[in-house]
């Protein structure tokens, strides 16, 4: 599905990322965390070809992001719609249907995939909000609204950013639940990005800390158990991460 290698990137010629290699194979729930400032957000846009790496590669499907063609098969939130107009004249519905890839009738794709757009926002518990105009929703609302966007095509691979960032605790837990039901009985692969370590660790079956590099790659409870990651973290900071306080 995706695989990166010797990735770098910097920003006005400071390194945020060094030599990060990875891979996400079909049906993998892979979690990724670390502290502010790590380069989680950097490591997203570079996979996605919205930056330019320093060197190293990236594949998804088997393919290089040159010429990639394949972006259907993706569903992708970003950590932050800095550029949203709250003023944008679009209802849920319309916000939504953005998600549909476009077959070149234009027409057709305006009426079409009704029922995909009604399970995509029953998943996220937002149907009655249908006819609303996205402005005129509360920001939890919004990212809900932007999660059945990402998820209305049934992607091959969802990426998410941060997405539980503006929900309240309700809905954070529902959406991890929908996720695992996504990736377990769906199929769907999952590169899910977050600071909640405690949820990502009970859902994800794969645990990435990054911090400009990789500190760990495995299942959260080895992390968890890990003398090497205890001497490096210390032994107070790896139990806050894991929640055994």
């Amino acid at each position: 599905m995706l695989n990166a290698t010797d990735l770098s990137c910097s920003y006005n010629g400071m390194e945020v990322l060094s030599s990060i290699s990875f891979s996400v194979s079909a049906g993998d729930y892979l979690g990724i965390v670390g502290p502010n400032g790590s380069g989680k957000s950097t490591l997203v846009r570079a996979i996605l070809g919205l930056l330019p790496p320093d060197s190293g590669s990236v594949t998804l499907f088997g393919d290089s992001l040159e010429g990639f063609t394949q972006w259907s098969r993706l569903g992708y939130l970003p950590q932050r719609i800095r550029l949203f107009n709250p003023n944008f004249p679009g209802t849920v519905e319309e916000i939504v249907r953005l998600g549909l890839p476009q077959d070149g009738n234009k027409l057709a794709w305006l009426g079409s995939s009704g029922s995909a757009i009604d399970d995509a926002l029953d998943m996220m518990g937002i149907v009655h909000l249908k006819k609303r105009l996205i402005g005129d929703l509360s920001g939890g609302q919004q990212q809900r609204v932007l999660l059945a966007r990402a998820m209305v095509n049934s992607p091959d691979l969802l990426i998410l950013d941060e997405p539980t960032t503006a929900l309240d605790p309700e809905t954070r837990e529902h959406f991890y639940q929908l996720v695992e039901d996504l990736n377990r009985n769906v199929g769907t692969t999952v590169l899910l990005v977050t600071h909640d370590t405690w949820s990502i660790g009970k859902y994800a079956s794969r645990f990435l800390y990054v911090d400009k590099k990789i500190i760990f790659d495995g299942s959260f409870d080895d992390f968890c158990r890990s003398d090497e990651m205890t001497a490096f973290f210390g032994e107070h900071a790896q139990h806050l991460i894991c929640h055994r306080h």
